[in-house]
């Protein structure tokens, strides 16, 4: 009988493996690792990046770091900072692009998801799971006004996608208004109503039905209403963030909010707010909704819904809308939205964003360090165009995107992290943790106040 050699070759390969993860879970079990342990890891990071998840990451690095940093691995997390695999700190002002707002690894989140994995992991898809309903009921309790119907998403975009379903199903119309500079998520149906164009054409066509306006601009708001309706493609619902994020933080116009809502109400169409990333205490509320008084149909979210720990995003609709869906629950499904670890998680944050008052926190050191960044940046306004927020939610934006690149390196060199927003290159968020200490915050302003006195224009 022949030896079968491609078997054992594939029993070695098996053998290599099962020694290649056992080396990897050891060294995921440590509390500390060794400087050859440390310089492995880089080099498999590096490697497997190239090689396996997309190269393209590794050419950004470079640039938005300087000299050989761009191989910089994360590898632990605690409070408004984290580490690299070498034990360098960072003061994390990027958050996850905002999910940290609970900080990283908030011991009462951590503490809620692991007791929940002692028990169960994953819900069985057929009983009634209870900290879904639990969670419901939760968010039913702090929302604005009388939203009152939650389902549970994995993430932002996935939010997103549930809204438009929902608001397709509650009125069967089919057109959408979103803004310009808007950001959604990047699956079909949210990227329909994302903005920046170098998204998009690769996709192209999207779903039909999607209109733009520019953000803030009440009048070409109204003026697409009576169009659409004149031809006879009345809107279904307007969605767009209370405050701009991936935009550039781009805060809303005075009473423009309440003057979308109007338009709502007068055209037959829902609101929906995308606060994926205004949510869960970032503006200094708990929601921007709270912050400008408005009431939408449908709120969208994520990103921190999770506590920075478990990957979770909801939407939460007024009964009106939601019991379109209520004859038949399988219309819109998720296998892992709502499970009993992420609502675990959800549960533990909203906790903590209640009882240490995390939201006004937001509203008291933001105002600090909104003001501090503006002194910082006097003297060089030919380099920083403006410094506006809300809360914990700052945009610096510059003249030219080469000197948010360059001040973004710098400031990464010295053990902060910042980048810039999706759709404006010009500009770069500030997203720490709520939590993040007053010294800590002096800390990003001396540096950025270091930084740009260096950078050339």
């Amino acid at each position: 009988m022949g030896i079968d050699l491609s078997r054992e070759a594939t029993n070695e390969q098996k053998h290599n493996v099962t020694d290649y993860i056992n080396k990897v879970l050891n060294l995921i079990e440590k509390e500390q690792i060794s400087e050859e342990e440390a310089a492995w890891i880089t080099k498999e990071t590096v490697d497997g990046f190239r090689e396996h998840v997309n190269p393209g990451f590794l050419a950004y690095r470079k640039t938005v770091t300087k000299d050989g940093q761009f191989a910089a691995v994360e590898w632990s997390d605690n409070g408004a900072c984290f580490k690299d695999v070498n034990g360098k700190e960072y003061i994390d002002c990027l958050g996850g692009f905002g999910i940290y707002n609970v900080g990283h690894r908030n011991p009462k989140v951590v503490k809620a998801v692991t007791d929940q994995l002692k028990r169960q992991a994953l819900h069985s898809q057929d009983l009634l799971d209870p900290l879904r309903a639990i969670l419901a009921k939760i968010l039913a309790d702090i929302t604005p006004g009388d939203l009152k119907y939650a389902f549970f998403t994995n993430s932002g975009t996935e939010s997103v996608e549930a809204a438009l379903k929902l608001a397709k199903m509650y009125s069967e119309r089919t057109t959408f208004i979103s803004t310009t500079r808007a950001f959604h998520g990047k699956s079909l149906g949210s990227l329909s109503g994302t903005a920046k164009g170098m998204f998009r054409k690769p996709f192209l066509p999207l779903i039909p039905g999607f209109r733009h306006v520019p953000f803030g601009d009440i009048d070409m708001m109204r003026k697409t209403f009576e169009v659409c309706t004149s031809v006879g493609e009345d809107v279904a619902a307007v969605i767009l963030e209370p405050i701009q994020g991936e935009g550039g933080i781009i805060l809303p116009p005075e009473n423009y909010l309440k003057g979308v809502r109007e338009l709502c109400d007068q055209f037959g169409a829902l609101l929906i707010f995308d606060e994926v990333q205004t949510g869960m205490g970032r503006t200094g509320k708990m929601f921007a909704a709270d912050l400008y008084e408005v009431v939408p149909d449908i709120i969208c979210l994520a990103k921190a819904f999770g506590g920075g720990v478990m990957p979770a995003g909801a939407i939460v609709a007024k009964e009106e809308v939601f019991k379109s869906w209520f004859p038949n629950p399988f219309m819109h499904t998720t296998t892992f939205g709502g499970n009993p670890l992420a609502c675990a998680a959800a549960i533990a944050t909203i906790g903590v964003l209640i009882e240490e008052k995390l939201p006004e926190r937001a509203a008291e050191v933001g105002g600090y360090f909104l003001e501090e960044l503006q002194e910082a940046a006097k003297g060089h306004e030919d380099k920083v165009l403006e410094i506006r927020g809300k809360g914990l939610m700052i945009g610096i934006e510059f003249h030219k995107d080469e000197i948010g690149y360059e001040v973004s390196k710098g400031m990464f060199d010295l053990g902060v992290l910042v980048a810039g927003t999706l759709i404006n290159s010009k500009t770069i968020r500030i997203e720490p943790a709520l939590t993040i200490s007053y010294e800590e915050v002096d800390k990003v302003v001396s540096t950025f106040k270091q930084v740009l006195s260096t950078v050339k224009e």
